[in-house]
């Protein structure tokens, strides 16, 4: 049986995550916490790993029951802390130190900062996809490309890329079960740069991306829809939730099932 292994929440978009034993549904299908708030510039773009790999050298720890982040840069030995309400405007003005320019903190409490703003649930992968991407790699381990993917929902199952029956044709949601939790898998998430530099640093892993899109294409599992991948730079699955499942807790160990057809968006 396959069970769910870990739940990582990043409660700022492009910090670090942290591993939770347990995890809320909000109303617009997140996990509580997971991407609640984002850094953007006086314009209100977004700073994350996409546009500025500078943020890739900031280590954050949190404490979320205490609504505490300790911040430091790679590399430095100092570190300073923060309450995440109370404290924001000098959270914000140490991160505007640091990126040497203006700027602030954005939250949403309904749907967090998602890449895919369609697809605003929670991402799942197993475990053994993970540790089959890392052996693709001689000098990157299993946590090197769990921080490389920041997947939210980790799976014990048996086989890599068993992720991939979670999602099916195009516009046709996939439903499944996580304990007494429904999601709705919509397709293979599609990769942005961000995986192909190093977590600590933001240096470019030459090579990274080719590798992958080679091996992914020669490992997908049969019986997956070759023709939802115009292209192999995908890892983990894009989800929604329905409205219903608002309040409902996923928990380490819950059981997933899937479930035969399709579900009516309408």
């Amino acid at each position: 049986m396959t069970e769910l292994s870990k739940i990582l929440l990043y409660p700022i978009k492009s910090l670090d995550g942290i591993a939770v034993t347990q995890a809320t549904l909000l109303p617009g299908g997140a996990l509580q916490g997971d991407r609640e708030l984002a850094i953007v510039d006086a314009n209100h773009q977004l700073i994350n790993g996409k546009r500025n790999a500078d943020i890739h050298r900031l280590r954050s720890q949190f404490d979320l029951p205490q609504r505490l982040i300790h911040l430091n840069i790679q590399g430095e030995s100092s570190t300073t802390s923060f309450h995440l309400d109370l404290q924001r405007p000098a959270l914000e003005a140490w991160f505007s130190d640091y990126f040497e320019q203006p700027v602030h903190l954005m939250q949403n409490l309904e749907t967090g900062f998602p890449d895919d703003l369609e697809s605003t649930g929670p991402t799942f992968v197993s475990v053994a996809s993970l540790e089959t991407v890392a052996s693709w790699y001689s000098d990157l381990n299993v946590e090197a490309i769990r921080r490389r993917f920041r997947t939210n929902l980790e799976l014990d199952a048996a086989t890599a890329f068993w992720e991939d029956r979670l999602f099916g044709e195009p516009n046709v949601p996939l439903p499944f079960r996580v304990g007494d939790v429904q999601f709705l898998g919509i397709n293979p998430c599609q990769r942005c740069p961000v995986p192909t530099r190093d977590p600590d640093t933001g240096d470019v892993y030459s090579g990274f991306q080719k590798t992958f899109v080679a091996k992914r294409r020669e490992t997908l599992p049969e019986g997956v829809l070759r023709s939802r991948f115009n292209h192999f730079y995908r890892l983990t699955v894009n989800t929604q939730v329905p409205a219903s499942e608002a309040g409902k807790v996923l928990r380490v160990g819950d059981a997933v099932e899937t479930i035969a057809g399709r579900y009516d968006l309408s």
